[in-house]
């Protein structure tokens, strides 16, 4: 009897696994993205396939660009100084995407690389790598290049050559040990140099150092000169938590600007 009770017991629950049948039991609500401590929402149903984290709605926001023009690179003047720019000189119809620092890695941002299949060139500082190395080599391989911005990101102007020359040529090497690739362009902290910066620069092998025309905070970009983006300028951002916001600002921006998104270092010879 105890066997038949058992075998009953058993049928019954494979019953209800497979279609339902019996009285049903209480649904309980699974924890949704809003209710978990610290997680950003997520709009039901959208996220992108791979568990990427970008809802249907962002990946929707992402532009469709025409493919950059055959590059024109500029040629920095010689001599025993690293070139500087804030924007490239070009007709062309680019601007060029920079992202800075490293603290913050959202887990998005290799999702939103590759689905926007654009390039970006990211100034990294070793300090704020360092946890986490690997995370900016998947941005690599979704179109990202790596140079330099220091070890440990101080005000460089007005330092002696050997202490500049320690963050910059320092922060090179280590980013070509990590990357495999010595950086040859570089960005300073806060945008602020001095004519030793760009020596030390030079002597570190680097052609060039790089400002910016555009900064992008919390999804808002803001202008130094008028209200679009022009052929040539440079966009400013950082590995922030709104990193997705921003990103999608920076295309959207350059998109509105009929510009194309291009690679930097193919712009300077």
């Amino acid at each position: 009897m105890w066997s038949r009770h058992r075998a009953l017991g058993a049928l019954l629950v494979v019953c209800a696994l497979l279609t339902g049948c019996g009285a049903k039991a209480p649904e309980r609500a699974a924890p949704s993205a809003a209710a978990t401590p610290g997680a950003p929402a997520m709009a039901s149903g959208s996220a992108a396939a791979g568990g990427s984290g970008l809802s249907a709605a962002q990946m929707a926001r992402i532009p469709h660009f025409p493919p950059a023009p055959a590059p024109q690179p500029v040629t920095v003047p010689a001599g025993p100084s690293a070139g500087w720019y804030s924007a490239i000189p070009t007709g062309q119809p680019v601007a060029f995407i920079t992202i800075d620092d490293g603290w913050t890695k959202v887990p998005e941002a290799e999702a939103l690389l590759k689905a926007a299949h654009v390039p970006v060139t990211l100034f990294l500082e070793i300090n704020a790598i360092k946890s986490d190395p690997g995370y900016f080599t998947r941005l690599e391989q979704d179109g990202a290049v790596i140079e330099a911005h220091t070890i440990s990101h101080p005000e460089l102007k007005g330092k002696s050559y050997d202490v500049q020359r320690h963050e910059i040529c320092g922060g090179a090497d280590e980013l070509a040990k990590l990357y495999g690739r010595r950086p040859v362009l570089f960005r300073p902290p806060f945008g602020d140099k001095d004519a030793t910066t760009l020596k030390v620069v030079h002597d570190c092998g680097m052609k060039a150092a790089f400002f910016w025309k555009e900064t992008t905070d919390k999804g808002i970009v803001r202008y130094q000169e008028g209200q679009a983006v022009k052929p040539g300028d440079i966009l400013l951002m950082h590995f922030r938590p709104a990193f997705v916001e921003d990103f999608l600002a920076v295309l959207q921006a350059i998109s509105n600007a009929g510009l194309t998104p291009a690679r930097l270092e193919d712009y300077i010879a």
